[in-house]
Formats: structure tokens, C-alpha cells, sequence
């Protein structure tokens, strides 16, 4: 362990070089990294790091908007879905009802004038009355079913419907919104309920709320469905990109859609070399689109983004695989956006902007401050701390504790994490568990030695014995660290990204970076105890 090759030594110190310098961005304004960067050749300005940390909201402000649910657009996507319904029983059923399926205010009707029919297809109309789950909605129905006597059904969504699926609706918008910001899982953007259907959405660093809201407006509802021969009868006229903008009728059946996509992809056409989507469905999903496609072999299936044809193509044979692509002249930003909102998911419905500003930090510069000193504080007792206790070897354990910090913050920096108030208690905490490491190790060589042990022996064996111990203490901080990290949300995920980081690069500085340093005090001056 006492003799480390030149090699090794340079590539770590290297690997530690490079860490820290990719750390020096973020002591600096944008303003100076482009200055900076833009003085330099062009041809090496590639080298140079430019990534920083991003201050929280709480650190710095950003943008802010308020976001409600459109229940007049939901309540139509319901009526909508409560159609298709009837529809597909009816086709089941072999039913025709006459003057097919009206909509009416929150709802459908129909006639059938045949009793023997009616009868047939009332017990699975009935089905579609489900209960409503939540208990703080006191019980009810999604929609009511009246039959008259000249044979007259009527399905009509109830308040408490409606209430239940806005509430659902707000819930799974968040989820979305979230998604869509931050899908890495690093921006860490305040996204809160407020009332009954609003969304208040606040976002660290960025100045312009327009942004935030051209991200957030699109709604990604994809379908797959067929070109129909006529544009008469139960059709949709659409506009088509493949006709120039021009409306084309369109089956309103949906062959599958885009809840059952797993995956979607940017790439490039390998024909025509241009951009395009690439998706994979789910088995459901997949099972759909195969069999839809198998049913139409030799006819248009219309890809329909935001109730725009994208392209229709013909369908030469089953496609039985799952996956597909979407093309429709993309530019290659159009298809790395279209494959992240088709991956986030499409918002249950339409999202309206009720307010939006710009807001400053809730606390501020005095937060900041006091978060330094108290890094400062913390960092300052445990470095005399460890140089009282150990001499020589806590000299070297506090230059390791140094690198250690300055790693996250490298690491931090090329991740464009959000630094925010938790994020510095990390930091705070990721501190008394590098030196912990540090300390299981001098003590076994404490222990070792007093045990009649070489100081050669017994510095080998501190490392070789409590490496299984850090192991060990690391692995299940970095377990709850995870948990933290899926389980939580803002905040808390900040605080699990900085405690994961340093857990990290506690391996590296404890284990790697103080046994070099040990082995070349060894080397260079031939010691003949410990140093404490």
C-alpha cells in the first residue's frame, strides 16, 4: 500500500485537478464566463468549463405563474371519453340507435327505440356510472343514466363527477408540469396546489416567466387514428401537414394513443436524414397498435399530435413490435421537445395562466451569508478538530476534506444542480461524514500499533480493515439518500443530490486521495511510529 506508482499518482491527481477546476465556474457571474470564454481562441474555448451551480428560489428568486385547469375543456374531454364509451358498447352490443350518439350540456343521449335492444345494452350503460373513490366527496356517482319510455337514454356527468376529476386532473397536471421542468431531477422548481384547480408553479434563476410558460402550454395528446373515406358520417375534420394545412376527415375511434407510450427518442430519418420521434409502447399499448394496424393493412393511419396530423401513412403490414416514428418536417430542437413532453406525458387537460411574474429570494442574501458561516464554522472546528487529535495525519485528512468539498461542488457545477438551503446543509453534513471515514481508519492504525504491530503493518492494515467498515456506513447513507431522492421533491431531493455526491466522493478523498498522501510521507520521511 506504501508504494504508488508515478502513473497513479498523476491520474489521480489529475482526476482531483479536473474536479476542482470544473468547481470554479460557479464563483463567478454568467456575464464573467462568457466574457471570459469569448476573450479565449476559438479552438480551445470547447476546454473550458462553463457549467455552474444554479441558486435555489430561496437563494435567488426566479420565475413564478399560476396555472389553473380549463373544467370547461375537461368537462368536453369527458363527454368526449363518455361517447367513445357508448359507442364501443353499442358495437359490442350490435346496436344501432337511431340518429346515432347527440351531445348534449355535459353529457350524451340516445334513442333506441327496440325494448329487447335497450335491455341489452342498459346494464353495461349502467357500468359506466362508476362510484367516486374519495372520501371527502361524501360518496355519489360520476354520471347519471335515465331511460325514458319512447326508448331515450341520457348520460349526464354529475357535479361530484366533475369535482372528482378536476381534483384527479390538478394531481396528475403536477406530475406532468414537474416532468416537463425538471425531468433530470436537478432544477428542483417549486410546484404547489392551491384550491381546488390551480397550480402554482415557481422556477430558481429563470428571469422570464414567458419561457416557463411556453414550455408548460402545449398539451402532447397523441393519437393514432384512421383516415376515413368520407367526411360525412362519425368523423373529425382535421388539418393535415401532408396537405399542406388543409382539413381531411378523420375516423374519431382512437387506435391508441399516447398514455401508453414507455419511451420517446429524437433521431433522423435514415433515408431522408431529417429529424424525427421515435416511440415505443407499452404491452397494452403495443397490443393495440398491432392490431390495429393488422385490421388495416393497405390504409392511412393518421398520426395526430394536438388535433394536427403529423403525417398519415399507409400502412403496408401489422406492426406487431411496439415501436414507431413520427416525422412531419421537425427541426431538430421541435424533435428533442416533442420526444420530452411525449415522455413527461400529455396534461389532462388545458392549462389557462392566471397570473405570472417574476419573484426575489424569500430569504435572501442573509441566507446565503449565514449559510457560508455556517459551512465555515463546520468546516473550521472539524479541521482543528482532526489536526489536534491526529497531528500529521489530520493535516492530511483536512487537505482531503478540502478536495472532498471542492468535488461536490465540481460535480454540482456539470449537473447544473440548484443550490438551495437544504442543499448547504448537505454540504454541512457531507462534512462530518468524509472525516468519519478518515477516523475509522486512523484508529484501527491506532489500535494495530498497540497491538505490537510494524508501522508499515499497521498502517496497511487501517486501511485494509475499515474499508469494509466504509463501505458499509456509505452504502446505507447512500440507500436513505436514494429513498430520499425518488420518494421526495424539491428541497428534499436537493438535499438527497448533494448527500449522494458527497457520499461519492467520500471514497474517493478518504480511501484513495489519503492513502497516496500516507504513502508518500512514508516515502519521503521514513518515520518510525505514528504520528499521534
Amino acid at each position: 500500500m506504501l508504494r504508488f506508482s508515478r502513473t497513479k499518482i498523476f491520474a489521480t491527481l489529475a482526476i482531483i485537478l479536473i474536479g476542482l477546476s470544473l468547481a470554479v465556474p460557479s464563483f463567478f457571474s454568467k456575464e464573467q464566463r462568457e466574457a471570459f470564454v469569448n476573450a479565449l481562441p476559438k479552438s480551445i474555448q470547447w476546454t473550458v468549463p462553463t457549467r455552474a451551480i444554479v441558486l435555489g428560489l430561496d437563494l435567488q428568486g426566479g420565475s413564478q405563474i399560476l396555472l389553473e385547469i380549463d373544467q370547461p375543456d375537461l368537462v368536453r374531454s369527458m363527454v368526449t371519453g363518455l361517447r367513445d364509451d357508448v359507442r364501443r358498447i353499442l358495437r359490442e352490443a350490435a346496436v344501432s340507435p337511431d340518429g346515432g350518439i347527440r351531445v348534449i350540456n355535459r353529457g350524451v343521449d340516445l334513442r333506441i327505440p327496440d325494448a329487447a335492444a335497450r335491455a341489452k345494452v342498459m346494464p353495461k350503460l349502467r357500468e359506466l356510472a362508476a362510484p367516486i373513490n374519495n372520501p371527502l366527496a361524501a360518496g355519489g356517482q360520476t354520471l347519471t343514466v335515465n331511460e325514458a319510455e319512447n326508448g331515450t337514454i341520457q348520460l349526464v356527468l354529475t357535479e361530484a363527477g366533475i369535482n372528482d376529476r378536476t381534483r384527479r386532473a390538478v394531481s396528475q397536471a403536477i406530475e406532468v408540469v414537474r416532468k416537463r421542468i425538471d425531468f433530470g431531477g436537478t432544477k428542483e422548481p417549486s410546484i404547489q396546489q392551491q384550491g381546488a384547480s390551480r397550480i402554482l408553479v415557481q422556477v430558481p434563476g429563470l428571469q422570464n416567466p414567458q419561457e416557463l410558460e411556453d414550455q408548460l402550454g402545449k398539451t402532447a395528446k397523441l393519437e393514432f387514428r384512421m383516415l376515413a373515406d368520407s367526411p360525412s358520417g362519425d368523423v373529425d375534420m382535421l388539418a393535415s401537414k401532408d396537405e399542406g394545412g388543409a382539413k381531411v376527415p378523420v375516423e374519431r375511434r382512437v387506435m391508441a394513443d399516447g398514455s401508453d407510450l414507455t419511451d420517446a427518442q429524437p433521431a433522423f430519418d435514415p433515408q431522408t436524414h431529417e429529424p424525427m420521434v421515435s416511440f415505443k409502447f407499452n404491452l397494452r399499448g403495443a397490443q393495440r397498435f398491432g392490431q390495429a394496424t393488422s385490421e388495416n393493412v393497405g390504409r392511412r393511419m393518421a398520426i395526430v399530435l394536438d388535433n394536427v396530423i403529423q403525417s398519415a401513412p399507409v400502412i403496408r403490414s401489422a406492426i406487431t413490435g411496439g415501436t414507431g416514428q413520427i416525422t412531419g418536417n421537425f427541426t431538430v430542437k421541435d424533435a428533442n421537445d416533442l420526444s420530452v413532453l411525449l415522455r413527461a406525458g400529455a396534461l389532462p387537460a388545458k392549462l389557462t395562466v392566471v397570473e405570472r411574474r417574476v419573484v426575489g429570494p424569500g430569504l435572501g442574501r442573509d441566507s446565503i451569508e449565514a449559510g457560508k458561516m455556517a459551512t465555515l464554522v463546520a468546516g473550521g472546528l472539524v479541521i482543528a478538530f482532526m489536526f489536534a487529535t491526529y497531528g500529521t495525519f489530520g493535516f492530511i485528512a483536512n487537505i482531503a476534506l478540502i478536495v472532498h468539498v471542492g468535488l461536490i461542488l465540481g460535480l454540482m457545477s456539470v449537473l447544473e444542480a440548484t443550490m438551495t438551503l437544504p442543499g448547504i446543509a448537505g454540504i454541512v453534513l457531507t462534512i462530518g461524514t468524509a472525516v468519519d471515514s478518515n477516523v475509522l481508519i486512523y484508529e484501527r492504525m491506532r489500535e494495530e500499533a498497540r497491538g505490537g504491530r510494524s508501522l508499515v503493518s499497521a498502517l496497511q492494515a487501517g486501511f485494509d480493515r475499515a474499508f469494509a467498515t466504509i463501505i458499509d456506513s456509505n452504502s446505507t447513507m447512500a440507500i436513505a439518500a436514494l429513498l430520499l431522492f425518488f420518494m421526495g421533491s424539491g428541497p428534499v431531493k436537493g438535499f438527497a443530490v448533494v448527500f449522494i455526491l458527497g457520499i461519492l466522493t467520500t471514497v474517493i478523498t478518504a480511501v484513495t486521495l489519503t492513502r497516496m498522501m500516507i504513502a508518500l510521507w512514508y516515502n519521503w520521511f521514513r518515520p518510525k511510529a505514528l504520528p499521534f
